[in-house]
């Protein structure tokens, strides 16, 4: 299944605004002076929501922080993130696969961090990126970042269960924030390592594998 023939959503780049000006009216509502509408509006940013001992090397500001993030779609929200440099390397090996992913209305994305990359034999990894410039969408490096990837935005309350990827096979998501939460595809499992993070049209969960059992 092509990314660019995903099916288009109500656009998570509209509720992102819409929280934001929630927070800014709650805000307002409260007029007392001590401050501590302020905190509760710094309480309920985009950092209270994720979970997972890897949230800890995002950085705490600019375009890769949880608030820089949440404000780009997910592609170059990605490429801001120091942990997700490889992978951002691989999707933009695939000619036009980060605009389709940017232009996105509704996604949730498994993002392998760089170490994740690492267990991947070099020789093999520079296979996959070559075959992805030269054979594009029919290549077996967009077979497997699509299958990292849901047509759907599911937060941590959500994405639970069985889902299809875009590839049109199915990945496994067990768990929840406070136990800890994997994602299998039946032939790799990897942990969350940094959860339920937004952008602007997708959820990422970051995790420590690559899922390569694309068929």
């Amino acid at each position: 299944m092509k990314l660019n023939n995903l099916r288009r959503g109500s656009g998570i780049a509209a509720a992102a605004i819409a929280l934001s000006l929630t927070l800014a009216a709650c805000g307002e509502d409260d007029k007392s002076s001590d401050g501590g509408d302020d905190k509760a509006a710094t309480a309920e940013g985009p950092e209270a929501q994720t979970f997972g001992d890897g949230c800890a090397e995002v950085p705490t500001d600019g375009a890769g922080s949880f608030d820089g993030m949440v404000k780009d779609p997910v592609a170059t929200a990605a490429s801001n993130n120091p942990l997700l440099t490889t992978l951002v390397t691989a999707v933009g090996a695939v000619d036009g696969l980060g605009d389709t992913l940017n232009g996105a209305e509704e996604l949730t994305v498994f993002a392998p961090f760089n170490g994740a990359f690492e267990e991947i034999p070099e020789a093999d990894l520079t296979a996959l990126v070559e075959g992805g410039m030269a054979e594009g969408q029919d290549s077996t490096l967009y077979k497997i970042l699509a299958h990292h990837v849901l047509g759907e935005n599911a937060d941590a309350d959500e994405v639970e269960g069985d889902k299809e990827t875009l590839a049109g096979d199915s990945l496994t998501i067990s768990g929840d924030a406070e136990s800890g939460m994997t994602v299998s595809d039946g032939t790799v499992t990897a942990n969350v390592i940094c959860g339920n993070i937004p952008t602007a049209n997708a959820t990422v969960y970051v995790i420590d594998k690559v899922l390569t059992g694309v068929q």
